[in-house]
C-alpha cells in the first residue's frame, strides 16, 4: 500500500468512528438503552465503511 492509500484508509476510519459516536449518542438521547445505542452506532459505522469500500472498488 502506498502512503496515500494508508492515509485515505485512516481518514475513512476516523470518519466512520465520528459517525458511530454521533449516531450512538443520538440514539441514546432519543431513549434507546445502551446496548441498542451501541449497536445502532456500529451499524452506522459499518454502513459508512461499506460505502467507502464500494467506492474504492468501483474506482479501481
Amino acid at each position: 500500500m502506498s502512503p496515500l492509500q494508508v492515509l485515505a484508509l485512516l481518514l475513512a476510519l476516523s470518519i466512520a468512528l465520528n459517525i458511530a459516536t454521533a449516531v450512538g449518542l443520538l440514539a441514546r438521547r432519543s431513549g434507546a438503552d445502551l446496548p441498542h445505542a451501541v449497536l445502532t452506532g456500529a451499524g452506522a459505522a459499518a454502513t459508512a465503511l461499506g460505502i467507502y469500500f464500494a467506492a474504492v472498488a468501483a474506482y479501481t
